[in-house]
Parts: C-alpha cells; structure tokens; sequence
C-alpha cells in the first residue's frame, strides 16, 4: 500500500459515493519547500486502474483589504512559473497548524503594512481540485491602519490602490485572472449589492 493516504478526510455525505474512486497503493515523488507530489494507483467506477499524480499543499488565506473610502489594496507581483506579473489581493500560505485567519491577519501585515481592526470569514475555494490538495481560505478586512511592511527577502512586490469599479473593469477586461482574485471578486459583488451579509468581528 506504500505511504498513508495523504488526502484530506473524505465527506462521505458530499461525495457521491457512486463516483469514487479507489486507492490502491501510492508513494512519495518528491518533497520541496511549497510542495509535495504524490503518485497513487486508482481504480475508477467503472474498474479501470490507472496512476494519478497530485500535490499536497498545506493551505492558503486570502484577503480583500477595504480602505475607509471603499478602495481595495491590491498587490502586483511577479510569478515565476507563468513569467508576468499579476494584480492579486494578499495571500500568504499557512504554517503547520495554523489558523487561517491568523495566518491572513499575519500575511497582511507584513507584505502591505495595513493591519485591520475587523475582519469576515467569507467562505473556502479550491483552485486547482484536479490535482492539488489546495484550499483558499477567504477574508474580508476593512477599519485598516497603515504601517510598516516586513517583507521577506525577495519578496518583491508593487501596492495598488483600486477602487471598486476599477477592480471590475479589470477583471472584465482581462487584466484580472488570478483565481482567488476572482473568486473574491464574487464576494465582494454580492457584499456591495447588499445580497450577502457578512458577519464582522473585531481583531
């Protein structure tokens, strides 16, 4: 069987039980810094085996910092693998056992220097469920402080301040196409309209 399954526990009353599929036996590929890749023996539905890769990922959070006069602090950073940069809302990865909004709190503060006195839980997203083990936490933050930024060493990146037409203009555009952007961007459409009511809590 080779290593314990490492995926997340199965929601049995989620996961259509008619579609699952089986695991056989898996191993480690290989272990990095961000991920690890694992390579696992599935037998489908319908019993066609096959080998399937994935990674492990340890979490992320993500945020929507809104200014007092309704704009959104925003980040351009460059990403190596797609070689451009791309204008995203902050998000950080988590530490071993931490939570989320700790970590969202902490990723803020020290990439754009704003820390903020309230805080919602906006809900979870998956970005790549085909393989990748990955979950996005999302947060909104507003009644923000600027201050000091600390980032690490090569973490090199520009603040934008956009307000919230700009912010759709961009993502209509195209000029927006980071994922968890976008699914932020969901959030804070149906929070402007007054359909969803969120639930704030001070830090």
């Amino acid at each position: 069987m080779g290593p314990p399954d490492p995926r997340p526990e199965r929601l049995d009353a989620e996961s259509a039980p008619a579609l699952a599929e089986e695991r056989l036996k898996g191993e480690s590929v290989y272990e990095g810094r961000l991920l690890h890749v694992h390579r696992d023996w599935v037998r489908a539905p319908d019993g066609h085996e096959q080998a399937f890769e994935y990674t492990l990922h340890p979490g992320a959070a993500a945020v929507i910092p809104i200014l007092d006069d309704g704009r959104l602090v925003m980040e351009r950073q460059w990403r190596y693998a797609m070689n451009r940069s791309f204008l995203e809302f902050p998000a950080g990865k988590l530490h071993p056992g931490e939570d989320p909004l700790r970590a969202i709190q902490r990723e803020l503060i020290e990439e754009t220097g704003y820390r903020a006195r309230q805080w919602a839980r906006l809900g979870e997203m998956h970005p790549v469920i085909a393989y990748s083990t990955e979950v996005i936490h999302l947060f909104a933050a507003r009644d923000l402080q600027l201050g000091e930024a600390a980032r690490e060493e090569g973490e090199c990146l520009e603040i934008v301040l956009v307000t919230l037409e700009e912010f759709f203009d961009k993502v209509y555009r195209g000029e927006i196409t980071d994922s968890k952007t976008l699914a932020c961007g969901l959030w804070l459409d149906r929070i402007h309209r007054q359909q969803w009511s969120v639930k704030w809590i001070s830090d």
